[in-house]
């Protein structure tokens, strides 16, 4: 009688993800990806068998940070044979083979048109016994056929676009991501459909500039047109997107978004400087007239809207002068949040070669004020809630210190962040991630609100039915070959964004 074979134990992954929401969303489907060539995700706590870094380029200390934990897990990999370690995304894209001479124990570099490669050339990697690295110079299949593990049960990303066409003299992701590639109308559609069907009630519509849609099968109003679209899509209850790009912000996009109810009142569009001057050498085709005439039409056909932005400060030759007009459209737009960021020399951009870099000390000074006239503004805007009743999404994760105060938090409308005290109408009724409760707010504060009164109303919804299917069976759902399942984009994360 033979004996049977012993069991070879199913290596674990962890995926580190950094960068902007583009990245997050590849994130799932490396995710897919990994688990549809067997592999499972490590238990927290535990160390992986394979990690993975999706890199983003953005920020001056993106090398840094990613060498410095390469180094970290280089004694780790020695005392663990068979580890691999892969690093993909736009740093990889941009620093290629630097990264395999810089650590020689990194297995896999793979660049943002080719994540479906992972697993064949982690597998590659392990059978040679040397770092594999690949690199292709444009997209030859559109991410969102690749199997995608979205993290829970409620709302998702939907990629309508890849790439960018715009040339700032900062930013380096479009020679990283390539020239933008749309896809078609009807394929987006059918994602959103599928991801309905499987329990999900809200998506963000995602690309670097995301007004631009349509431009590659020549329909200046491809994106009014899917935003209406959306809106016939039953069971879909809200629709956001992100970013637009205020040079091709069009009056139609903005009469789809007042017009059609599931689309959200709330817009992220990046400002980057109110000085034209700025602006003009960043290569921003707007004016600061046009940002805030685009600000008041949104404005007026949608009073309640939450607007947010990004700003950058110090950029090459910002005088004191220029920085004023930043702070003056601040103040005209009256922005509910901004991500705010120093600027930070990137080689190969056209800004890191400019004359007159700012100092630090000025930039510093320039962002520490900046920051205290947003957060001031943010939360005068938000006290004007306070007596508001304001229906929420409830979510999964965003409130960090929920455990301790024994709240729960979810998203309103405008997408601001509420902080709820789970006291229900029905004392044996329970709130799950996806469903929909109405709140009053009796706090605010710069970056969130506050209802510690009762709930006053719980809507279960289907959302929260697939939440609750996901964490009794957590293996019977997540990847999907063709077409992703159900999930949820994380906050928008603190980089700026491509618009």
């Amino acid at each position: 009688m033979t004996s049977a074979l012993p069991q070879t134990p199913q290596r674990t992954y962890e995926v580190r993800t950094y960068g902007c929401q583009m990245n997050v969303h590849d994130s799932e489907r490396l995710t897919g990806l990994l688990e549809d060539a067997g592999y499972a995700a490590a238990p927290d706590g535990e160390q992986a068998d394979v990690v993975v870094f999706n890199t983003c380029a953005v920020r001056e200390n993106a090398d840094n940070r990613l060498y410095g934990n390469l180094g970290h897990l280089a004694p780790v990999k020695a005392q663990r044979p068979g580890m691999q370690i892969a690093v993909g995304g736009c740093l990889a894209q941009k620093d290629r083979s630097t990264i395999v001479e810089k650590a020689p124990w990194v297995d896999v570099v793979f660049g943002t048109h080719n994540i479906g490669s992972l697993p064949v050339l982690l597998e590659r990697a392990r059978v040679q016994e040397a770092a594999q690295v690949e690199i292709l110079e444009s997209l030859e299949v559109f991410p969102s056929t690749l199997p995608t593990k979205r993290e829970s049960a409620y709302a998702a990303w939907v990629s309508i676009s890849v790439g960018c066409n715009n040339t700032c003299t900062f930013c380096i992701v479009p020679s990283l991501r390539g020239k933008e590639q749309d896809r078609r109308p009807g394929d987006v559609l059918a994602e959103i459909r599928a991801l309905v069907a499987e329990g999900v009630s809200e998506v963000t519509l995602l690309g670097q500039n995301v007004n631009s849609y349509g431009v590659e099968f020549g329909d200046r109003a491809a994106f009014s047109k899917l935003l209406r679209a959306c809106g016939e899509v039953e069971g879909l209850e809200r629709v956001r997107f992100t970013s637009p790009h205020p040079a091709e912000f069009t009056d139609d996009v903005i009469a789809a978004m007042a017009q059609t109810p599931n689309v959200m009142p709330q817009l992220h569009m990046p400002l980057q400087s109110g000085s034209d001057r700025v602006l003009r050498a960043m290569r921003r085709s707007y004016r600061q007239k046009k940002f805030l005439g685009i600000i008041d039409r949104v404005r007026e056909a949608m009073p309640e809207a939450a607007i947010t932005t990004d700003i950058i400060v110090g950029f090459p030759g910002e005088t004191e002068e220029d920085f004023l007009e930043t702070m003056h459209v601040v103040r005209e737009a009256r922005f509910s949040g901004a991500f705010t960021f120093q600027y930070s020399k990137r080689p190969g951009t056209p800004a890191a070669v400019l004359d007159d870099q700012v100092p630090p000390s000025v930039v510093k000074d320039r962002y520490e004020r900046l920051v205290e006239l947003v957060n001031d503004i943010a939360w005068e805007e938000n006290k004007r809630l306070v007596g508001r009743r304001v229906e929420l999404m409830v979510s999964e994760g965003e409130g960090r210190k929920d455990a301790a105060t024994r709240r729960l938090s979810g998203r309103g409308p405008d997408n601001r962040l509420v902080h709820f005290a789970p006291t229900l109408p029905d004392p044996d009724a329970t709130v799950r991630p996806g469903d929909m409760v109405t709140v009053e707010i009796t706090r605010a504060a710069p970056h969130h609100l506050v209802a510690d009164g009762p709930v006053l109303e719980l809507r279960r919804t289907r959302s929260g039915d697939a939440w609750e299917a996901r964490r009794a069976n957590p293996q019977a759902s997540g990847v999907s070959l063709g077409m992703p399942s159900v999930g949820a984009p994380a906050p928008l994360p603190a980089a700026p964004a491509c618009g």
